[in-house]
């Protein structure tokens, strides 16, 4: 079993759904986010914050009239340590999976 995989910026409740519903979508608002996410608006802004300082997500903001909006959208890299996190989970899960069954 190898845990070394799971990226600890990814491992985590908030950070998780967030590059989840990214990875199925070109491009999500702050507004979708955390309806979809059901937080806060500054615990969402928190754990974005963190994602764009690494480098996982990129921000655009803009105006409709008045008001301002944010989306959000995975980078490429974002996109394959989310994968590769994935894939790592997959692994690990498989192995706790066919261990537990053959006792």
């Amino acid at each position: 079993m190898r845990l070394e995989g799971l990226d600890p910026v990814i491992h985590e409740r908030v950070r998780l759904g967030i590059l989840g519903i990214l990875a199925q979508a070109d491009e999500v608002s702050f507004r979708e986010l955390k309806a979809a996410l059901n937080v806060s608006d500054g615990n969402l802004a928190s754990h974005l914050r963190l994602l764009e300082e690494r480098g996982y997500i990129t921000v655009r903001k803009t105006f409709v009239g008045r008001r301002p909006r944010t989306y959000y959208r995975l980078t490429e890299e974002g996109r394959k340590r989310f994968l590769h996190y994935l894939e790592t989970l997959t692994d690990f899960l498989s192995d706790v999976l066919g261990k537990g069954g053959s006792s």
